[in-house]
C-alpha cells in the first residue's frame, strides 16, 4: 500500500476546484464518461499497432447508479492503468494542471479564461463527490490491479487490489449537497444531452423491450405474442450520420437523422449540407435549412457543437456568423480551442477559418440548387429567403456570393435576380437623376391601388416583405449607386418615374391654392401636408403617401431595437397629394354650400386612407354612414 501527498501546497485546491472548475456541476459526468471512452479509442489503436492482442467487439463504458451505496460508477473495459500510470496521470500530470490552474486563477472569474490545456477532466469528479475511487486493471500482460481512493485532500491511498475485468472504474461517493446526481432521471438526461453520440457504446441500467415469444406461442388470430424482455439501455448512437460519407448516405438517412436530433420538431427540413473537411482543419456536421418564412425570431441554438462526438455546446455564435445561427444541425471539429467548462469559445485563427468555410459551404450549396434546378429554388425561396437575406446584411463574402442566387419577386410571382430585373426596366423606369427605379410594395393586397396604378403604366413592381427589408434595398442601394429602391406609396406613380411629360393642370395657381386651403382645414395638420399635383384626370382625386427616407429609418430604428431616437420620436406623418385635374376637385372649388364641399372633401380624403389600409375604428363607421347618405 502507498499513501502520500499530492503535490501541491495550497490546502484548499478541492473547494476552488469545486467552485471555479465548470460553470454547472454536471459536466463532470461528461468529463469522466469521455475519459472512459479515450480508454476505449487508446485501446484500438495499440491492437491497430499491433502492441496488444484484445477482443474490440465488446468495447463499452457502462454508468452505474447505486442509490442505496450513494454511488456513481464510471466503468470502462479500456486500456486500463497499471500502477506507475495510475501515479503518474492522477497524482503527478492531472493534479498538477490542478495546482497550476488554481495558483493562477483562484483570485479571477476562471469560467471565462482559456485554461482547457490543464487536464482537468477527472478532478471534475470532486464537485459532486466526497470520496473518489479508481480501480483499474492494465490490458498489459500479468498486470495488477490498482486502487487509488483520495476523499478530497490533497492526501490519497494508492495499493493493489483485485478486479475480475481489465479496464477502469471510477467510483464517486455522492457529497450531500449533490444527491440530485442520485437520480436515474438526472444522469439519464445529462447523458442524453453530452453523451449521445460518443464512439463506443454507453449501457446506463436496462429497459423493456417487445419481443416475438422465442417459443413461437401465437395469439388467437395467430399471431406470434409478444413478451417482455429486460436488455441494456444504451444511451448512445456511437455511429451518426455526420461521421458516415456522404456517398453512403441518402435524403432519408438526412431526415432520419434530423429526427433524432430533434424529435419534437414536426416539420421537415428543406435541404441540408454535409461538411466533411480535414485539410487544414478537421470539420465535419451536417446542417440543416428549417422553413423560416418571414419568422427572424425563429429559436436559434439549434446548431450543436461536438468535440470528437462529445457534446460541448449549443451556443456557437461564436463558430458560425450569426446568420448562421438560424439553421440547425451538427458541427464537430476537434480544431477548436475550449476553456475548462468547454462552454465558451476562442476566437482564434483557426476558428475564424472554420467560420469562413462554413460560410462558403452555405454559399457554394444555395448556387448550385440555384443553377442545377432553378424552379425547385424558386420554389424554396420564399422559405429560406429571410435567412439568405440575415446572411446579405451581415456577412460581407456572403453578400458578394448571394448576388448570383438572390431572388426577388414581382407582383405577378416572377423570380428574377437583381440583374435579370434590371435589364428588364433599366429603359423604362428612370427618374430625372437617370437612376433606375425600383418599385416595390409590401403587400400587393394591402397596397393594390398603388400597385395597380403603376401596372396599368406598363412598370414592374416587386414584392419585397418581412423584417429585413429596408436594411436590405439600403445596403443594396449602396452597392448599386445607379438604382434606387422606393415603395409605391411613396408619391405618385408620375412622380417616382419621371417622364419629364408632366399633365397641364385644369386649375390656375389661384385655385390650386384654394383647393389645398380648403382640404388642409379638414385634416389633421400634426400629421397630413396637402399639396397640389398636375395627375392624369384617370388617377384618384386624392392619394395618400409617405416619405421614403423617413419610413425606412423609422423601420430599420424598430428592428435594430433603437439608436436613432429622432426618428423614434417622430410621429408618423404623410403626404395628400390633390389630383388637380379630376373632377371631384374641380367640384370642391365651385361647390358654394359649406356644408355639402365639406361632406365632399370628407368622402374623398376617407376613400384615399381606404385605398392606404388607414381607414379605421370610429372614422370607418363614419364613412360608411356618410357614403349610405350619399347614395340615398
Amino acid at each position: 500500500m502507498k499513501t502520500g501527498n499530492i503535490n501541491v501546497q495550497t490546502e484548499n485546491i478541492f473547494p476552488i476546484i469545486k467552485k471555479f472548475l465548470y460553470s454547472d456541476h454536471e459536466i463532470f459526468l461528461r468529463e469522466l464518461v469521455s475519459n472512459a471512452v479515450d480508454a476505449t479509442q487508446k485501446l484500438k489503436t495499440l491492437k491497430t499497432v499491433g502492441e496488444l492482442k484484445t477482443d474490440l467487439s465488446k468495447l463499452r463504458v457502462e454508468v452505474i447508479l447505486d442509490k442505496k451505496a450513494e454511488t456513481i460508477t464510471i466503468r470502462d473495459n479500456g486500456i486500463g492503468m497499471t500502477e506507475s500510470e495510475l501515479d503518474k496521470y492522477i497524482n503527478q500530470i492531472a493534479f498538477s494542471g490542478a495546482e497550476e490552474f488554481v495558483n493562477k486563477y483562484k483570485d479571477v472569474d476562471a469560467k471565462n479564461s482559456i485554461i482547457g490545456h490543464f487536464g482537468l477532466g477527472f478532478y471534475s469528479s470532486f464537485m459532486v463527490s466526497k470520496e473518489v475511487e479508481i480501480i483499474t486493471k492494465s490490458q498489459k500482460p500479468n498486470s495488477k490491479a490498482v486502487k487509488w481512493t483520495c476523499d478530497g485532500s490533497p492526501s490519497f491511498n494508492m495499493e493493489t487490489t483485485t478486479k475480475k475485468t481489465k479496464g477502469t472504474d471510477v467510483i464517486l461517493h455522492i457529497a450531500d449537497d449533490s444527491k440530485e446526481f442520485l437520480e436515474e432521471s438526472r444522469l439519464s438526461g445529462i447523458l442524453n444531452k453530452y453523451c449521445k453520440f460518443l464512439p463506443v457504446s454507453i449501457k446506463f441500467g436496462t429497459k423493456t423491450e417487445k419481443i416475438d415469444d422465442p417459443k413461437g406461442k401465437k395469439d388467437k388470430d395467430g399471431n406470434i405474442e409478444k413478451v417482455d424482455k429486460v436488455v441494456d439501455n444504451i444511451i448512445n448512437n456511437p455511429n451518426p450520420a455526420w461521421k458516415k460519407r456522404p456517398s453512403n448516405l441518402k435524403e432519408k438517412h438526412y431526415k432520419e437523422f434530423y429526427r433524432e436530433l430533434y424529435p419534437m420538431e414536426f416539420s421537415e427540413p428543406l435541404f441540408n449540407i454535409h461538411l466533411n473537411v480535414d485539410f487544414p482543419f478537421n470539420l465535419t456536421g451536417i446542417l440543416y435549412f428549417p422553413k423560416l418564412k418571414n419568422n427572424l425570431e425563429v429559436q436559434k441554438n439549434k446548431i450543436n457543437l461536438y468535440s470528437n462526438q462529445v457534446f460541448i455546446t449549443d451556443n456557437v455564435e461564436n463558430i458560425v456568423p450569426e446568420f448562421l445561427t438560424l439553421l440547425h444541425g451538427v458541427i464537430d471539429s476537434p480544431d477548436i480551442p475550449l476553456n475548462v467548462s468547454r462552454s465558451y469559445l476562442q476566437a482564434d485563427g483557426n476558428v475564424k477559418k472554420i467560420s469562413s468555410h462554413i460560410t462558403k459551404k452555405v454559399a457554394d450549396k444555395l448556387s448550385n440548387m440555384f443553377k442545377k434546378d432553378r424552379n425547385d429554388f424558386e420554389s424554396k425561396w420564399d422559405d429560406v429567403r429571410v435567412f439568405i437575406e440575415y446572411g446579405m446584411l451581415t456577412e460581407e463574402k456572403f453578400f458578394d456570393k448571394a448576388s448570383d442566387f438572390a431572388l426577388y419577386k414581382n407582383t405577378a410571382s416572377s423570380y428574377y435576380t437583381l440583374s435579370e430585373f434590371l435589364d428588364k426596366i433599366k429603359e423604362t423606369q428612370k427618374n430625372k437623376d437617370n437612376k433606375t427605379i425600383i418599385l416595390y410594395t409590401h403587400d400587393k393586397n394591402e397596397q393594390h391601388s398603388y400597385v395597380n396604378a403603376a401596372t396599368n403604366k406598363g412598370y414592374e413592381v416587386l414584392e419585397l416583405s418581412g423584417p429585413l427589408v429596408s436594411h436590405l434595398i439600403s445596403k443594396l442601394e449602396s452597392t448599386n449607386t445607379d438604382i434606387q429602391f422606393v415603395r409605391v406609396d411613396g408619391d405618385s406613380i408620375d412622380k417616382l418615374i419621371d417622364k419629364g411629360d408632366d399633365a397641364v393642370s385644369k386649375l390656375d395657381e389661384k385655385q390650386q391654392k384654394k383647393v389645398q386651403e380648403m382640404i388642409q382645414s379638414e385634416v389633421d395638420k400634426s400629421i397630413y401636408t396637402v399639396q397640389t399635383q398636375n395627375m392624369s384626370s384617370d388617377d384618384l382625386p386624392i392619394l395618400i403617401t409617405q416619405s421614403e427616407f423617413m419610413r425606412r429609418m423609422k423601420e430599420q430604428q424598430q428592428l435594430s431595437g433603437g439608436g436613432m431616437q429622432m426618428f423614434g420620436d417622430m410621429p408618423e406623418s404623410y403626404n395628400v397629394i390633390v389630383n388637380t385635374n379630376h373632377d371631384l376637385v374641380s367640384k370642391i372649388i365651385s361647390e358654394k354650400n359649406k356644408k355639402k364641399r365639406v361632406a365632399l372633401i370628407k368622402q374623398i380624403f376617407d376613400l384615399a386612407l381606404l385605398s392606404h389600409g388607414m381607414l379605421k375604428g370610429e372614422k370607418l363607421t363614419s364613412f360608411v354612414e356618410r357614403s349610405v347618405s350619399l347614395i340615398k
